[in-house]
């Protein structure tokens, strides 16, 4: 198998772009897509003070590194969940890349907030992976607004985004669906969010990270067992595998001709977000969901 562009040994096939590369050049093919994506939705300019979430994973390593490499000022925020085993991996990872590149880091400690998560799941009769990503969501923002950051950068990559639409879709969660896309403008207290990888595909970004020579926490996490986005990637992949392209032209299609439907109707009868009366954050209720976690955590002990 030959490079499409250089003719040199390829080695990454990707059917959905009838394209197979050589490692330099599948690299340049990954940056020019995600500066398309970025120049497509306008989501951030060089003059932005960029917030990069940091897990530990191969895909927000990727983001950093790639934002860093297209010139964009770029800080990383990790929070840690301290997860036994799970988080003390991950922060180190995310502290050692950062030393490595020279990017500047600033972590949150949800021990230190009183949130750590297997106090949560240990206290709370709900589901812990929606607990948890409410949780990450207050402080991501939190920390972008405290912080002066004028964009939240995630490394949600085109599979995600697809599974999230197909799930968004599957319960037709109007509110969900109407700020589906790769940015979200700040507003009522939100700091602007943007994903950037959403015209990669994370078999493209697993490669990116390879070819880099990006080490990244791979573990999965301990309490995600039985989350349905992993049910719905393996159905789009093998749908994917049967007619290349279509994630694509799925997520693209909905950005175009579906999401503007729902947006107009959440406008119209959405409900209005106010600050929590505990912590300023936006809510549709008087206290916010982490508010609520905190207080359920203190009356249980």
């Amino acid at each position: 198998m030959k490079c499409t562009r250089c003719k040199a040994h390829a080695v990454v096939a990707l059917p959905s772009h009838n394209a197979a590369f050589c490692p330099e050049c599948f690299l340049d093919f990954f940056s020019k897509q995600v500066d398309k994506g970025i120049r497509e939705h306008g989501l951030m300019t060089k003059s932005d003070k960029v917030l990069v979430a940091l897990s530990g994973g191969k895909d927000s390593l990727a983001l950093m590194l790639e934002l860093g490499r297209l010139g964009y000022d770029v800080t990383g925020l990790h929070i840690d969940l301290a997860i036994p085993e799970s988080s003390p991996a991950a922060r180190g990872v995310v502290e050692r890349f950062c030393q490595k590149y020279d990017f500047p880091l600033i972590v949150r400690d949800m021990a230190a907030e009183g949130l750590a998560i297997p106090d949560v799941k240990r206290k709370l009769k709900r589901p812990i992976c929606s607990a948890c990503g409410k949780i990450k969501r207050y402080f991501f923002n939190q920390t972008a607004k405290e912080g002066g950051f004028t964009v939240l950068a995630t490394g949600h990559n085109l599979d995600d985004e697809v599974a999230r639409l197909t799930s968004n879709t599957l319960r037709w969660d109007r509110a969900y669906l109407s700020d589906q896309g790769p940015m979200l403008d700040d507003s009522d207290g939100f700091a602007k969010k943007v994903k950037p990888f959403w015209r990669v595909t994370e078999f493209e970004t697993a490669n990116y990270a390879f070819l880099m020579g990006i080490e990244n926490h791979y573990a999965p996490c301990p309490y995600s067992t039985g989350a349905s986005f992993s049910t719905l990637k393996s159905l789009w992949l093998e749908l994917e595998d049967k007619m290349p392209g279509r994630k694509m032209d799925f997520y693209h299609g909905f950005l175009e001709r579906g999401k503007p439907a729902f947006q107009s109707a959440e406008q119209q009868e959405g409900d209005a977000l106010s600050p929590c009366t505990r912590c300023g954050y936006p809510t549709s209720a008087d206290v916010c969901g982490v508010c609520r976690i905190r207080e359920a955590l203190a009356s249980r002990d």
